[in-house]
């Protein structure tokens, strides 16, 4: 006796009318499993062929890829010239591949279970090839043109008058800090390069204001967020506008990073009540916004949090991070809501949120931004 196993597929996507029901037998023979193998391929391939995820409602379909429709109709348009176009009968759509993707950086589980999504239809092995071949894609094409440092003048001036109005803090064109993604253990010979104080095989990501102007995901968890600052572009950049002449525009960063007339960090051990007291309270207020950020950006995308773990070499994590934040920053250009989970009002809940602890003599401080700082 053999039994049957009806696998239904329902009209929710563009599907016939009514149910198509894939008979599936189980033989005592050496050709079962390979004909059940078959059986499933021909079913994946129906899923992808005839459904269509627009076909979502809107917030159903802002939950499963967190872009709405016109932002994904957005990214799909420009990375579909740098997609592979199939001419096999089983080949995966270029939406599809977004599609995967996405929710696969939305949920941040395992491939398997992406594929096996009933409106995607994707074998993990084609799972890995479809998010490989799109994040590299999603990298080179879609990080460099949303995310960017550089402003305008009139976007500095923007900035400057909504920290000052809502802080009271003059001068401020964003917030910088850091942030650790929870990866997979690397190599052996690596591993005490990534292994931080809070026990995860990380990374640092240093990001900027609520829509993300930079970030630098290169870095091993044991990295300190003023080793990263030092080595990054954006106080290169600051530098030399500075030494050209430009002032009163600055970052605010927490005690971990070095005090510059570009760099406005908070004092240490104040008196209540003192002016130095108050200047902390207004830029812990101002600050809180790239902590917030950092909440959203992983709340929405899950795969960078820590309650998840990366199963990835440290490169392909850097990807996945970059690729997360430059989509975050499309949300933001799109208007798209965080999701009902995401970090309500200020909260932010994300693993690292506090400080790096430094003592006060491994801190260079500038006689000018000490001075800057105390005009503030």
């Amino acid at each position: 006796m053999s039994t049957r196993d009806w696998l239904d597929l329902h009209s929710h996507f563009k599907f016939p009318k009514k149910p198509v029901k894939y008979f599936i037998s189980e033989r005592n023979s050496d050709s079962s499993e390979e004909q059940s193998k078959k059986d499933i391929n021909m079913l994946r391939k129906h899923i992808r062929q005839e459904s269509d995820i627009f076909r979502l409602p809107d917030k159903q379909f802002e939950s499963y890829f967190r872009l709405s429709k016109p932002a994904f109709k957005y990214v799909l348009e420009t990375i579909d010239p740098h997609l592979k176009s199939g001419i096999r009968a089983t080949f995966v759509s270029k939406t599809i591949k977004l599609a995967a993707t996405l929710r696969f950086l939305a949920q941040g589980s395992y491939q398997l279970s992406v594929g096996n999504d009933f409106q995607l239809g994707l074998s993990q092995p084609v799972v890995s090839k479809v998010m490989s071949e799109t994040l590299d894609v999603l990298e080179r094409i879609i990080c460099p043109q949303n995310i960017k440092f550089e402003m305008t003048n009139a976007e500095k001036n923007e900035a400057k008058l909504y920290f000052f109005e809502k802080t009271d803090f003059p001068g401020v064109i964003g917030c910088v800090d850091g942030t650790h993604i929870k990866i997979q253990a690397p190599s052996k010979e690596d591993q005490h390069l990534y292994f931080n104080r809070k026990g995860y095989f990380s990374l640092n990501v240093c990001d900027h204001k609520m829509r993300i102007r930079f970030l630098d995901a290169r870095y091993a968890g044991s990295a300190h967020d003023s080793l990263i600052w030092n080595d990054s572009i954006v106080k290169r950049v600051l530098q030399e506008r500075y030494t050209n002449g430009e002032r009163n525009t600055w970052l605010l960063g927490d005690a971990g990073y070095p005090l510059q007339p570009y760099l406005m960090t908070p004092y240490r051990s104040t008196v209540e009540g003192s002016p130095e007291a108050i200047f902390n309270t207004k830029h812990a207020k101002a600050r809180n916004i790239v902590e917030r950020t950092i909440g959203v950006l992983k709340n929405r995308f899950r795969c960078l949090l820590g309650a998840r773990q990366l199963h990835y070499a440290p490169s392909k994590a850097t990807k996945l991070t970059n690729v997360c934040a430059a989509l975050h920053n499309i949300c933001i250009d799109y208007g798209i809501d965080s999701i009902e989970d995401i970090v309500q009002d200020a909260g932010y809940s994300a693993e690292n949120s506090q400080p790096v602890d430094v003592h006060e003599e491994q801190r260079t401080l500038n006689i000018e931004a000490s001075y800057i700082r105390e005009q503030i």
